[in-house]
């Protein structure tokens, strides 16, 4: 059941060795870059944040990016001590690391510092496609980097990408079986999105790039279902399969079920409720202009502000939707101060797109692909 009471911290980490052409996050060319200005920068706007919002426990701190992998691990253990300083940290918090296969030299001593989840970037297991991603490692990096952070004996996941340029069904259909025999208790399963202004983007735009249409990707996703169901790892997401409700990220649910979390360093965003209202934060995103904002501010914000009913609604409709859980009507409802369109949602639950039972909207597996579409539906 959804806990929205729930709170997590989420930094990022921007640098990477190489920027991969499908990516439209916030990060930026490592190129030797001096660390210790940014830890500072992020432990002050740590405090920054407990002062502004109050102490907390939370439940999960996560380690994004860009490749926070690329930090050793006393420069975790240092971010670590700087979280539970300005917060607490559960007894159990879940502490995960977003990790790439070449950094898997330091897996062991970022279990040490404190990382208790490694989520592993093998985005693919055949070498052609990885060297089409942009990706610096092969597919047996990607196999031992696995089985290191398995070795360190704490929880592991892998994400993987799908729905490439000439990949089969049946190809993918195999790909996917030989993840499901790694030692893992989670798999993100992410469909290739041609991003705006990335190179990947460039390249479609060119004609030299045609990644499936939307038919060869809804078999492909369809696929993911069936393999995944078969081996024990049902979707509870959209994207997410887990080997059992323990496996599922506790972080990630804390986006889709609209609970509170902080976001540190560059670019970093967070939704927090504060004083009756859903404040929605984000950070500077050059690495520079964040250092600055926190040395001349004691904050790395750019934006503070505060959502309507209706924009939270909004998100608490389009995040739940995505889970298996679905989404409480009830709640949406006293968010907006008006209801959802039912007439819409009679005519989605006839069509076999949604389901409404004890008072939770839910989509069906025929509706998971159309999920913004739905919550756009709801909401008009």
């Amino acid at each position: 059941m959804t806990d929205s009471n729930a709170f997590g911290i989420y930094m990022h980490w921007p640098y990477c060795a190489r920027i991969c052409p499908y990516c439209d996050f916030n990060v930026y060319r490592a190129r030797g870059a001096d660390h210790a200005p940014l830890l500072a920068a992020i432990e002050a706007d740590l405090a920054a944040h407990a002062q502004r919002f109050g102490r907390r426990t939370a439940q999960s701190l996560f380690f994004g990016g860009g490749t926070p992998s690329l930090l050793r691990g006393a420069e975790i253990a240092r971010l670590i001590d700087a979280a539970s300083r300005a917060f607490t940290l559960a007894a159990d918090c879940e502490i995960t690391l977003e990790a790439n296969p070449e950094d898997a030299a330091l897996f062991a001593e970022q279990a040490a510092s404190g990382v208790n989840r490694f989520s592993v970037g093998v985005q693919a297991l055949d070498d052609a496609s990885l060297k089409g991603l942009g990706r610096r490692h092969d597919a047996a990096t990607a196999l031992r980097a696995v089985e290191a952070a398995a070795a360190t004996g704490q929880r592991v996941s892998l994400d993987l990408i799908y729905a490439r340029e000439g990949q089969s069904i049946e190809a993918w259909r195999e790909e996917l079986r030989r993840a499901l025999t790694l030692p893992v208790e989670h798999l993100s399963l992410y469909q290739l999105t041609i991003e705006p202004e990335t190179a990947f983007a460039r390249r479609a735009a060119r004609g030299q790039l045609a990644p499936p249409d939307m038919d060869a990707a809804a078999a492909l996703y369809e696929a993911t279902q069936d393999v995944c169901d078969a081996a024990g790892f049902p979707a509870y997401e959209i994207s997410n399969h887990a080997r059992g409700e323990r496996a599922r990220t506790r972080h990630n649910l804390i986006y889709w079920q609209s609970g509170d979390w902080i976001g540190v360093g560059p670019g970093a965003h967070g939704r927090v409720t504060h004083e009756g209202a859903r404040v929605a934060l984000e950070a500077q995103r050059r690495p520079a202009d964040y250092i600055d904002a926190v040395a001349e501010h004691g904050v790395g914000w750019i934006m503070e502000a505060r959502l309507s009913p209706e924009e939270a609604a909004d998100e608490v409709l389009l995040m739940g939707l995505r889970t298996t859980e679905g989404v409480s009507l009830a709640r949406v409802e006293a968010l907006r101060g008006r209801a959802l369109n039912r007439d819409a949602l009679t005519w989605l639950v006839a069509q076999g797109l949604t389901t409404h039972e004890s008072g939770r909207v839910r989509l069906t597996r025929e509706g998971r692909v159309l999920a913004n579409r739905i919550a756009a539906e709801l909401a008009a």
